[in-house]
């Protein structure tokens, strides 16, 4: 990801995750990332003492909170970590969006992270949600959930968002990064940006 031009890598602290990885693999992962590209943690529904074992070995930039943490956990977590954090919102068909986000952007939030609704998995279930739904608010909004290299140009064109993650649409199988995927994902990335500033 990182050689394709990836401003961001992630690194998933959630064993039921195919993509989980262990503090002893994100140290050796981290010795291969350059400067200035950003490295994040997702974390679903850790408890503050767990993320800050993690961070006490692994060196993360950013925070991604993917569980039902609420905004007051999610400021415990800041407080604890002294970490930058996002939120990731699965956009149900019910949800007040605009509402819940800005629960989060209250509470401290650099950023959210959008992505489709799942009853059971918690992100990277290849679902998309529709992105007419896509808000502009005042606060960085990351496109996630059903990303490949065939709808990413699209994506970014009708949604604007300040950043797109992907996982599952750039992989030969769960949890295994095909290069050739992401190639072609980075070159829609590329593409989709520059629709958007014409």
């Amino acid at each position: 990801m990182v050689q394709a031009g990836a401003d961001a890598i992630g690194l998933v602290f959630y064993s039921p995750s195919p993509r989980s990885v262990t503090v002893e693999q994100a140290q050796q992962l981290l010795t291969h990332i350059p400067p200035y590209v950003q490295t994040v943690g997702l974390f679903v529904n850790a408890s503050p003492e767990e993320i800050l074992a993690v961070l006490q070995n692994v060196a993360l930039d950013v925070l991604q909170l993917h569980g039902d943490e609420s905004p007051e956990m999610c400021q415990q977590i800041a407080q604890l970590t002294k970490r930058r954090w996002y939120k990731a919102i699965q956009v149900k068909p019910d949800l007040n969006l605009i509402n819940e986000i800005q629960r989060y952007q209250h509470a401290g939030a650099s950023a959210i992270l959008l992505d489709a609704w799942h009853p059971d998995l918690k992100g990277g279930t290849g679902l998309q949600f529709d992105w007419s739904q896509f808000p502009k608010l005042d606060i960085p909004l990351i496109l996630a959930g059903g990303l490949n290299p065939d709808n990413i140009a699209e994506a970014i064109t009708l949604t604007q968002p300040f950043a797109v993650d992907v996982s599952g649409g750039v992989e030969a199988k769960k949890g295994i990064k095909d290069q050739r995927l992401i190639k072609k994902f980075m070159q829609g990335v590329h593409c989709g940006s520059a629709k958007r500033s014409d």
